[in-house]
């Protein structure tokens, strides 16, 4: 009796699935886009970016240089940022040994290849050059600060001391202004007098000035601010048209009080540029946590972050409005990034899902601060490898080939840019909670021409089921888990309802009125 129901009700399942099948109803949850397209709710001014923060295999002497490089000039981004940083002292520090007996140690020999292919792959548009890292020298330490004579190899250790030798902060202010006065004035004076010779007379957009200053030695808000006067004024005095962003917080929801006394202007010198401030943010699971989880705890740590810049950006409306903002560090991260260097030490594999879900995130984020008018988002990073972030990176540091990461943002750098005008737009989810973010999340804009497009983002591991009026026709292009490193597939769709694949991003490009 009882095996002969189970009988009939698995035949009735089994009918139940072939007749939707058939009838081509697809099993995946359902997700309305509405868009109202006569509702501008503002003209974004949101640039989609990317951060390249400096290490070997940046070097002309790396096997995947050329690809690298490639792989820069290809996305044509604004405000693609150049970080010289402290783990390389040799490619981050034109100065590594004090002055001394009317001798210098200015060397830009492996500083200057990188510097020159990044200036030529970013070619036409605004760039940050960032070289953050203070020569160890300027700081009070018990000891001298040694560094690896081999340039490959990280020194984790060369970051240290908090007080400067100088406190009138002017052996750094000079320090920074040789720097720039040698890639925009062909040339510096050095301590001594004596001319060296560069040739360079690069455009620079914009200088950051110093990097992660809330974790990177340590710096008080009230001593970053008089180093950031200082510097400022060094470097506008040879470089008068560049201008200057601010702090680069590593742990902005940490450190309001940064804001708060460096956005006041009664805080600097008369007639110091407030240009742009910066901060971070990285999606970071727990150690033991699954892969399969990461899905959740990438875009709720998203949200919290969001909530950060919405506290941040009433501080800035408030104490200087004119100030603009770059986030210049958006990614996620695995917990093995920060096992990188210990003896013995063998990272798990990634999970194959990883870079889609690093990917949607940063597609996510940037949707949302577009609606929040920050003027640029940027992704972390080009390029990193074990050692150094290997999670983080756009590009196999084995091939240089890109993988989920870099195609989201080149999918994005050609079709949204600031001048696009944002419509309202909602995202109706079947048997949703009220007042919680969905699951598939709608960026609607216009371009110049007004063309429309809808941005589309699947925050989850599985497949929606999507409607959008007037999509019969459309152009889609998209990555989805199906994807995985390869770049975005570009359809045209058949009706008004299609399939957002697992942790799917698109751009739906509806047809001009009266074609088909």
């Amino acid at each position: 009796m009882l095996r002969g129901n189970l009988k009939t009700i698995f035949q009735g399942a089994w009918f139940a699935i072939v007749v939707c099948l058939m009838a081509g109803t697809s099993v995946a949850e359902s997700a309305k886009v509405q868009v109202n397209w006569d509702k501008v709710v503002r003209v974004s001014q949101t640039s989609p970016s990317l951060l390249c923060a400096i290490n070997p295999y940046y070097r002309r002497n790396s096997p995947i240089h050329d690809k690298v490089f490639q792989a820069l000039k290809d996305l044509n981004a604004d405000y693609a940022s150049h970080l010289g940083w402290f783990p390389y002292p040799k490619l981050a520090v034109a100065e590594l040994e004090p002055p001394q007996d009317g001798k210098t140690s200015w060397d830009f020999s492996l500083l200057d290849p990188i510097m020159l292919d990044f200036f030529e792959a970013t070619k036409g548009h605004p760039v940050l050059v960032n070289l953050s890292t203070i020569p160890v020298w300027m700081f009070k330490t018990p000891q001298r600060v040694a560094y690896p004579d081999d340039p490959n190899k990280e020194d984790w250790l060369y970051q240290q001391g908090s007080e400067l030798r100088d406190p009138t902060r002017k052996e750094l202010a000079d320090y920074f202004a040789r720097l720039a006065s040698w890639y925009t004035q062909g040339g510096f004076k050095d301590e001594y007098g004596k001319w060296h010779e560069s040739g360079h007379h690069y455009k620079i957009d914009y200088w950051g000035v110093l990097n992660e200053i809330d974790i990177e030695h340590f710096t008080t808000p009230e001593e970053y601010t008089a180093r950031y006067d200082a510097i400022v004024e060094a470097v506008r005095a040879v470089s008068p048209n560049t201008k200057f962003v601010a702090m680069m917080l590593a742990l902005p929801t940490m450190n309001p009080q940064y804001f708060e006394y460096f956005l006041d202007p009664k805080n600097h010198k008369p007639g110091i540029p407030l240009d742009m401030v910066g901060y971070h943010f990285y999606g970071l699971p727990a150690a033991d946590q699954p892969a399969d989880v990461h899905q959740f705890t990438f875009f709720d740590m998203a949200d919290q972050f969001l909530s950060t810049v919405r506290y941040i950006e009433v501080i800035r409306k408030r104490l200087s409005p004119q100030t603009r903002t770059i986030i210049n560090e958006l990614g996620v991260m695995l917990p093995d990034d920060f096992k990188q260097g210990t003896p013995g030490f063998v990272p798990k594999p990634e999970d194959p899902g990883y870079r889609n879900r690093f990917a949607t995130t940063y597609a996510y984020l940037f949707a949302q601060l577009t609606r929040m008018g920050i003027d640029v988002a940027a992704e972390s990073q080009l390029l990193g490898f074990p050692g150094q972030f290997a999670s983080v990176s756009m590009l196999d540091p084995k091939t240089g080939d890109p993988n989920a990461t870099y195609w989201v943002l080149a999918m994005l750098i050609r079709n949204i840019q600031p001048g696009d005008k944002i419509v309202d737009s909602r995202v109706e989810i079947q048997d949703a909670v009220p007042f919680l973010p969905p699951f598939v999340e709608a960026l609607a804009f216009t371009k110049p021409d007004g063309t429309k497009k809808v941005l589309l983002i699947n925050k989850r591991d599985r497949s929606f089921q999507v409607e959008l009026a007037g999509a019969n026709s459309a152009q889609i292009e998209f990555i989805d888990r199906e994807s995985g490193a390869k770049p975005p597939r570009v359809e045209k769709l058949r009706s008004e309802k299609f399939t957002l694949g697992s942790m799917g991003i698109a751009v739906v490009t509806l047809p001009a009125a009266g074609t088909k």
